[in-house]
């Protein structure tokens, strides 16, 4: 009886290890490579990306914004950040397979409120988008550990996943790259986030504020003692080149050429997060979901436009204007005006 029980076991443990090895084996399919990481250098762009683009609309919908704005190829992406076109998950988000939608993250407070939209879209037991818990919104745990690795080695395998970009629906929401970064900052660095603290703050404090080895180990006594980063800390940290060398921007402040590729992924829809009222209105029309949706309202604490100056008062000038560059072909791409404001004082 315990030889039968012992050849179940073996039998069980050596189907599951085959599974692992055709999954593992399905996503090498659609392309497998290792890559030495490079030195990333941001500031650069070359011409091979001729179509037109509008801040508020790609072909289909009718635009209504700024002039067209020429895009432009990035060769400034690493060859990882070239995969993750197709296969990060965080880069792409795919919430609803009846409708065929697919939006990049590119801002929190955005990803948010179409993170709702996908709830409903996707049939899950809501119907307003404002009724969705805001721990499904952020860390849905409809998403499971299983379901993460299928979707990563399963349905997002590379060649599946160049079919759904031709397929599907894809639009992107954009923002001023400068208040981006007051949004990324206020959001990750002003209040104890114990993440971002291990993983950024205490590098920024440590590299910018001169504080010693005995530095916190956690964010909530670090914020107890009145030690927290500061915006000039968080800018020197993305101009330092030593940053990248390390690892590659997160998302959350990356560029958003080189998060969203918007040369690389024909987008069906681009709009501002500025005018974020009517451009989703023509959004949820391109999606034919106007009749029983709606875009949820602005969060009530936004980053506004009118806070740069405030916020870049501390700044040298000289960072200013290396900030400016770095993040120059985002303002280019999308048509944002060159804030001579905060660049000129």
């Amino acid at each position: 009886m315990g030889a039968w029980r012992g050849l179940r076991v073996a039998f069980i443990l050596g189907s599951l290890f085959m599974i692992l090895l055709i999954i593992v084996y399905w996503d090498g399919v659609g392309g497998f490579n290792l890559y030495l990481f490079p030195d990333v250098k941001h500031n650069s762009l070359q011409s091979g990306c001729s179509r037109r683009m509008t801040t508020s609309t790609v072909s289909t919908v009718q635009s209504h914004a700024s002039s067209p704005i020429t895009a432009h190829t990035a060769t400034s992406s690493s060859p990882i950040e070239a995969a993750q076109i197709l296969t990060d998950e965080e880069q792409m988000k795919e919430e609803s397979e009846d409708e065929r939608i697919r939006f990049p993250a590119e801002d929190m407070e955005q990803e948010a409120r179409k993170q709702r939209i996908m709830d409903v879209c996707s049939g899950k037991p809501y119907t307003d988008p404002e009724a969705v818990p805001p721990d499904l919104v952020h860390n849905s745990s409809l998403h499971l550990t299983f379901a993460k690795f299928w979707r990563h080695y399963g349905s997002l395998s590379r060649h599946l996943m160049a079919l759904k970009l031709q397929r599907y629906t894809k639009f992107l929401f954009v923002r001023d790259p400068f208040v981006r970064l007051i949004s990324a900052f206020r959001n990750k660095f002003e209040r104890p986030n114990e993440d971002f603290y291990r993983q950024f703050g205490s590098v920024m404090l440590r590299r910018y504020g001169n504080v010693s080895e005995d530095l916190a180990e956690t964010a909530a006594e670090a914020f107890a003692a009145g030690i927290k980063p500061t915006f000039h800390q968080f800018i020197s940290y993305l101009l330092d080149p030593e940053t990248e060398r390390k690892s590659i921007f997160n998302e959350h402040w990356r560029q958003v050429y080189r998060l969203c590729h918007p040369c690389q992924v024909k987008y069906d829809f681009i709009g501002r997060l500025e005018t974020l009222e009517t451009d989703s209105k023509h959004l949820l029309k391109l999606l034919k979901v106007d009749h029983f949706l709606r875009f949820p309202s602005g969060a009530r604490n936004r980053t506004e436009t009118s806070w740069e100056r405030d916020w870049f008062a501390q700044i040298p000038l000289t960072k200013r204007r290396e900030l400016y560059d770095l993040y120059k072909p985002d303002f280019e791409l999308f048509g944002y005006p060159r804030p001579d404001g905060v660049l000129h004082r």
